[in-house]
C-alpha cells in the first residue's frame, strides 16, 4: 500500500511539473524567452485616402474659372466660367488628395505573450503567413531559422 501511495505521488508530482505556470499563455515559451518573437498572422497592403485641405479646392477654381472665363461671350462667358471653376476646384481637391495618400505594408504578428503587434513597411516584406519572426527596434522584422 505504501508503495502505491509513493507511486501515485510521483505521478501527480510529474503532471505538476508539465503544468505552465499560472498567469502563462498556453504555448508561451518558458522563462527566459523572446518578449518579441511570434508567429506572423496575416500580411496587407493598404492604401490610405489622402485627406484635402481645401488648397487644390481653391487652387483648381481659380485656374478652372479662368479657363471658363476664356471661353463664349456675354451669358456664355458667365456660364463657362461658373462651369470651369466647379470643374476646375473638383479636380483640384481630388488632385490634392491623390497626392497626399498613403501606401503601406502591414504585418500583423502574434507574440509569443499572447499580444498582437502590427509593423508597417513600405517595401512588400518576404514574410508569410505562418513565418517566425523576431521584432527588432519596433518596427522591423528578422525570420527566425528553427
Amino acid at each position: 500500500m505504501r508503495s502505491i501511495v509513493v507511486l501515485v505521488a510521483l505521478a501527480l508530482a510529474g503532471a505538476v511539473g508539465a503544468q505552465p505556470l499560472p498567469g502563462t499563455p498556453a504555448g508561451a515559451p518558458a522563462s527566459g524567452g523572446c518578449a518579441t518573437c511570434g508567429v506572423v498572422e496575416s500580411v496587407h497592403y493598404v492604401e490610405q485616402k489622402g485627406e484635402g485641405s481645401g488648397v487644390g479646392l481653391i487652387a483648381g477654381g481659380v485656374v478652372g474659372g479662368v479657363l471658363g472665363h476664356q471661353i463664349g461671350s456675354g451669358r456664355g462667358n458667365t456660364a463657362a466660367t461658373i462651369v470651369g471653376a466647379g470643374a476646375g476646384a473638383y479636380a483640384g481637391n481630388q488632385i490634392e488628395k491623390n497626392a497626399k495618400k498613403k501606401s503601406y505594408w502591414a504585418v500583423a504578428v502574434k507574440l509569443d505573450d499572447g499580444r498582437t503587434q502590427s509593423i508597417n513597411s513600405s517595401a512588400k516584406p518576404a514574410f508569410k503567413q505562418g513565418d517566425r519572426v523576431k521584432i527588432i527596434d519596433g518596427n522591423r522584422l528578422a525570420l527566425l531559422t528553427n
